[in-house]
């Protein structure tokens, strides 16, 4: 009798971390997208998240980096961050996604993070801000880009990768070292550009 073959399980973690990240980033997009609004609506307007001259969001959405693409770039958060919730929802109720569709996801993610890494070249060293949805944004970009791709690397839909795939499966629990990496790297380049910590403490 043939063996049955072998159905790899839900990946329920995964599906409960792109929900509640998806929800977060949609907040931080929303939340910017008003604002903005009300800055069109009334030029006079202070929007709440301008909290001291360096932790600021109204330098950044009246740049024109703020509106790369002709409308204010929250709009593409709006519309993004529904992605990763939508997915993640249906993990939870029992979808089995395709290795095409996992690939497609990942690149998804990897174009999000290239234009969040340009975001933040943009708010640190040339308009030298920090704006805290941008943050908040940059926050759940990052781990979702490590997150997902090591997920698709220890499943193996980027094909046999030998040794390297089997070092992401054990490594993959830890896979939140990257992420903390990458917010400290972060911290430590507004720092030496902006005097960071200092700044905030002096406005605290």
């Amino acid at each position: 009798m043939p063996a049955s073959p072998t159905v790899s399980r839900r990946p329920i973690g995964l599906a409960i971390f792109l929900i509640v990240t998806g929800v977060i980033g949609f907040y931080a997009a929303f939340d910017l997208t008003l604002e903005r609004i009300q800055t069109l609506i009334d030029p006079s307007y202070t929007p709440t998240c301008n909290i001291s001259p360096l932790v600021t969001c109204g330098p950044n959405m009246a740049s024109w980096q703020g509106s790369l693409f002709g409308f204010p770039n929250p709009v593409i958060g709006v519309a993004c961050f529904v992605a990763p919730i939508v997915v993640g929802m249906g993990i939870l109720a029992g979808a089995r996604y395709a290795r095409w569709f996992w690939l497609l996801f990942n690149l998804g993610f990897a174009l999000a993070l290239t234009f969040v890494i340009w975001l933040m070249i943009q708010s640190i060293y040339v308009l030298g801000t920090l704006c805290p949805y941008c943050m908040l944004t940059w926050s759940v970009v990052i781990p979702m880009f490590f997150y997902v791709t090591a997920y698709n690397i220890k499943e193996g839909h980027f094909g046999r990768l030998g040794a390297f795939q089997n070092a992401v499966r054990v490594f993959y629990p830890w896979t939140w070292t990257l992420v903390l990496l990458s917010y400290l790297a972060i911290v430590l380049i507004a720092q030496l550009r902006l005097d960071a910590i200092t700044t905030i403490l002096l406005y605290s």
